[in-house]
């Protein structure tokens, strides 16, 4: 997936009376120990002292949340991780935090996204042991394996929630040779009704040609041709409130080493 959220960013953490009780720990803290850090003097006159915010706003206890900066777990060590240095700032219920990368619904989208985990792209060949030159390869797909896959992740609180799902469309097959035939032509295999894509092989159809496949040209000889297929996976979203979208398409490919083998006939 390409994707990604921010490597941090702004949400509702802590209840009024919460982030006073914490704060005036540490506070206590530092007072026990004789050494306060840097700066304790100006976050007390910032949360207590009225400057701008008098006794951590416990008098709107229930009435908004204090908001403080992430950094997105998976990307810790991402420069862009620390970019969001804003100090705890105070927001009413309902309220707009007015500042850049406060969480939303997209953001949301974004985690829900980076850890959407599809199946690994498996195909089955027929036949699975050698191909044949000028006989087509038949390929599929199991529509048990490739069902959507959906995601939610949600801010418990908030009412801030979205969820992505991935739904499998395509599989783009590229023969690993020139001398091959995609079948069909443009080597894309559509997704069918039931969620499968390409048809299996079964006894009697080797006349036939397969819906989703291959035809080698050439023998391979002593190698083996590097079968490449492709499946894409279509990306959509909802969140609360009734946000939604589209996010990039996911593609995922696995290669699958061919023999290709000429059968020799002779005409009399």
């Amino acid at each position: 997936m390409d994707w990604e959220p921010p490597a941090c960013w702004y949400e509702p953490y802590w209840k009024a009376k919460d982030f006073k009780t914490y704060t005036e720990a540490n506070w206590s803290i530092y007072d026990s120990v004789g050494g306060a850090p840097a700066g304790v003097a100006d976050d007390k006159a910032r949360y207590k002292g009225g400057r701008p915010y008098k006794n951590f706003n416990v008098d709107k206890n229930d009435e908004g949340m204090w908001w403080v900066a992430v950094k997105n777990p998976k990307m810790v060590d991402d420069p862009a991780a620390g970019n969001c240095k804003r100090d705890p700032f105070w927001v009413d219920n309902g309220e707009d935090p007015g500042v850049p990368q406060a969480i939303d619904t997209e953001t949301l989208a974004g985690l829900a996204h980076q850890r959407t985990v599809v199946p690994p792209t498996k195909i089955s060949l027929a036949p699975d042991g050698k191909s044949t030159v000028n006989a087509p390869t038949w390929i599929w797909l199991d529509k048990g394996a490739f069902k959507p896959v959906s995601v939610t992740a949600s801010l418990p609180g908030t009412g801030l929630w979205a969820t992505t799902t991935a739904k499998p469309v395509s599989l783009h097959i590229e023969p690993g040779t020139q001398d091959a035939e995609s079948l069909p032509a443009s080597g894309e295999c559509g997704i069918n009704e039931d969620g499968s894509i390409g048809e299996p092989y079964a006894r009697g159809k080797g006349e036939l040609t397969p819906p989703c496949g291959v035809r080698y040209l050439r023998s391979s000889g002593d190698r083996t041709y590097g079968l490449e297929a492709t499946l894409t996976w279509e990306i959509s979203w909802e969140g609360a409130g009734g946000t939604g979208g589209d996010l990039p398409n996911g593609t995922f490919a696995t290669t699958t080493q061919v023999p290709v083998q000429e059968i020799q006939s002779v005409n009399r």
